[in-house]
């Protein structure tokens, strides 16, 4: 398999994910909007940018907090490299380029997914009505790509490379989710444990569409346990804990090694980290700090991103693990 194949799929799939979880982002604070004490303008919009890490960016091009500019930061803005239609567009020039390779169905649902934000780009009018559709049509898109891909796609490695872009996503997706929490919280310590706090808890469960599922295993609403959920739980498909085991399977899958044992750099990491999720306690994230330790989740994730980078990606991954992973010997001359 080609690496800029395995590439393309791989990126494709990331910014799909990446996508739909910045429409999660926007609605939850769409929706806390309706609920938050008057004059919290800054206190609601502020976190979706600096837990995005485009804080400087941001404040370079838009100044001020605002609804207005923060939803057009993220959603429409087509210098920002990381808004939701940037994000598409990213998503369908990967698929444009091994469109050969994908399904039909695929590439007209990425099509369709891109060509529905384009359109909204220049519109200013957008009402709180309009925005919370235009969330939910992006989620719902993301998911029926993730829906195509498995039912019309071989699950062979190039199916490997994008279940593991998603997956990786998703885990640093709900990272910077959970660590939203944090900003909310940081301005006043004190509305620790008030209804504010338990309604901001309940609506970064529904960011990650987690609320119901939480309600199943948990009922009550428990810090402990919502920590617990969105981080350590194997069950539950966008846990961290879950989206790096199914990373991880797929990784195995690509190179054919077993588990306990690697080949490559990146099976290296993403083993380490999965396995720091095995036998974690949520009491021993609180102590280390939740903030510091999602930070640092963060910081091991984009270590990860970079040996996947280097094992599967560059010329010189090719040729070091052409015979231990993926790539022919025809396939390598053709490279070179």
């Amino acid at each position: 398999m080609l690496s800029r194949v395995a590439n393309s799929i791989y990126w494709m799939n990331r910014y799909v994910e990446r996508a739909e979880n910045y429409a999660r982002l926007i609605s939850v604070d769409l929706n806390l909007a309706m609920d938050l004490p008057p004059g919290t303008t800054e206190l609601q919009w502020r976190p979706l940018i600096v837990t995005t890490g485009d804080e400087s960016q941001f404040l370079e091009r838009y100044g001020e907090f605002t609804k207005k500019n923060v939803i057009q930061f993220m959603a429409f803005d087509q210098e920002h490299p990381n808004s939701i239609y940037s994000c598409l567009l990213q998503a369908r020039e990967n698929a444009r380029t091994v469109r050969e390779v994908i399904s039909s169905e695929l590439w007209r649902q990425i099509n369709e997914m891109y060509l529905s934000v384009r359109h909204l780009v220049k519109d200013k009018n957008l009402n709180q009505h309009s925005l919370m559709q235009f969330c939910w049509d992006v989620r719902l898109g993301s998911q029926l790509f993730s829906g195509i891909m498995d039912a019309t796609f071989s699950h062979t490695e190039s199916y490997h490379f994008g279940n593991m872009g998603r997956f990786i996503e998703r885990a640093e997706k709900t990272d910077r989710i959970l660590d939203m929490k944090y900003y909310y919280l940081l301005p006043n310590v004190d509305y620790v444990g008030t209804p504010l706090d338990l309604l901001q808890w309940s609506a970064l469960l529904k960011s990650a569409s987690a609320f119901e599922m939480y309600r199943q295993r948990f009922g009550k609403l428990d810090i402990l346990n919502i920590i617990r959920f969105l981080v350590l739980d194997r069950d539950f498909p966008r846990a961290m804990r879950y989206a790096l085991m199914q990373s991880e399977q797929s990784m195995r899958a690509i190179v054919k090694s077993e588990m306990f044992s690697f080949k490559t750099i990146a099976e290296k990491e993403i083993g380490k980290l999965r396995s720091e999720l095995d036998y974690m306690e949520v009491n021993e994230i609180l102590k280390f700090g939740l903030h510091e330790y999602l930070d640092q989740f963060q910081t091991k994730l984009n270590r990860l991103d970079a040996a996947i980078s280097e094992t599967f990606f560059t010329h010189t991954a090719v040729e070091q693990n052409s015979k231990a992973v993926f790539l022919s010997p025809r396939e390598v001359k053709e490279l070179q």
